[in-house]
């Protein structure tokens, strides 16, 4: 009889101790923590021209009006990628290895990811022009292909970026003539090849994209059939309404056809909206008239901030959609407002003319 008593007084225990571990309702144990969803959608702001503005004296502030280091005020935002251009030999060292790698350590340091757009050349390369670069340009086909590997390989030592772009905006391919995807077909889709073989034999973390100026179904079609036997993870599209749809919902569609018909994921790799059709300099802005904008979008703080949250909002519902990117948001009149050659993008900054954090940061939140 004892001995019952004592076994199920043992029981009673037990189950209470049971009870008061678990949650009565769910039978969870409250003491365990919930697994922490990993942050895979890409907010990210290219500010390649960052190092240069600093070099200038001009102070930033966030909206507190505190003044604060950008990528800080970005990462506080919920900014976690930072995209950077790369150029090969640049007359005057902006956007080379050495101020590349300064800013991608800096970026690193403070827990973002690293973007990097490599555009082959020395300057700006884009659907209207990819200057292949000087030190390059009277090399035989194969050598070319042999530079791309190995300066390709030395940017993945160098940096080790998270994302890499094989060229910008290549929608005529790359390293024209060679590369030229209208005429030299062959030699285009071998030179993106060799940059791919290149990374996924070095750094077969770092994930590839391919970029690609415009939303219009017929042209991107073209553009990723004809590349289709590279080997590559993300398709970026560059979408900004002055030259693009201004119909949102064609970048939806956009994103979900590629996506679908290609295999890949797709980020929307540049975009921006003006804050104000004003200016601070001397310079004309891209945009700066009111037939320029998107119906339902006016050119101020709050229409700069919800055309954003638009785009991240129909990136996300789309199946494909991984992300976006800002272009331009660190480009503030850092000359002073009397220079003639100043910036033509200052009135889409994240900063307004007293260089405050605007509204727009605001989209940029997990």
């Amino acid at each position: 009889m004892k001995k019952n008593i004592l076994i199920s007084g043992f029981l009673t225990l037990f189950v209470f101790l049971i009870s008061c571990s678990t949650n009565n309702e769910t039978g969870e144990n409250p003491a365990v923590e919930p697994p922490v969803a990993a942050d895979s959608f890409i907010r990210a702001a290219d500010l390649s021209f960052l190092p240069e503005i600093e070099t200038s004296g001009v102070v930033l502030y966030n909206s507190n009006n505190q003044v604060e280091d950008m990528i800080t005020t970005l990462k506080n935002t919920g900014c976690n990628t930072v995209r950077i251009r790369l150029w090969k030999n640049p007359a005057n060292g902006r956007s080379g290895m050495a101020e590349v790698e300064a800013l991608s350590q800096r970026v690193k340091q403070a827990g973002l990811k690293v973007w990097l757009t490599v555009h082959y050349s020395d300057t700006w390369a884009d659907p209207a022009v990819q200057t292949t670069p000087a030190e390059w340009k009277n090399l035989s086909f194969t050598d070319l292909k042999t530079a791309v590997a190995n300066y390709t390989s030395t940017i993945l030592t160098e940096i080790n970026p998270d994302i890499i772009q094989i060229g910008n905006e290549i929608n005529s391919g790359f390293l024209w003539p060679q590369g030229n995807l209208i005429n030299q077909e062959v030699q285009s889709i071998s030179l993106l090849a060799t940059a791919s073989a290149t990374i996924r034999g070095k750094a077969p973390n770092t994930k590839i994209m391919i970029h690609y100026a415009g939303v219009k179904a017929s042209d991107t079609n073209w553009f990723f059939n004809k590349i289709k036997s590279v080997d590559y993870d993300y398709i970026g599209l560059s979408y900004y309404p002055i030259w693009h749809e201004k119909d949102l919902e064609v970048v939806k569609t956009a994103i979900n056809t590629l996506g679908k018909t290609y295999s890949k994921k797709v980020i929307i790799a540049e975009t921006a909206y003006p804050f104000t059709l004003g200016y601070n300099d001397w310079t004309n802005n891209i945009v700066g008239l009111d037939s320029q904008l998107v119906s339902g979008y006016p050119a101020t703080p709050d229409g700069q901030k919800n055309f954003v949250l638009a785009i991240k909002t129909l990136v996300k519902e789309s199946e494909y959609g991984l992300g976006f990117a800002y272009w331009g948001g660190e480009w503030v009149s850092f000359k002073g407002n009397q220079a003639a050659n100043g910036s033509t993008f200052e009135n889409q900054a994240f900063y307004d003319f007293n260089n405050r954090a605007l509204p727009v940061l605001q989209a940029f939140n997990k």
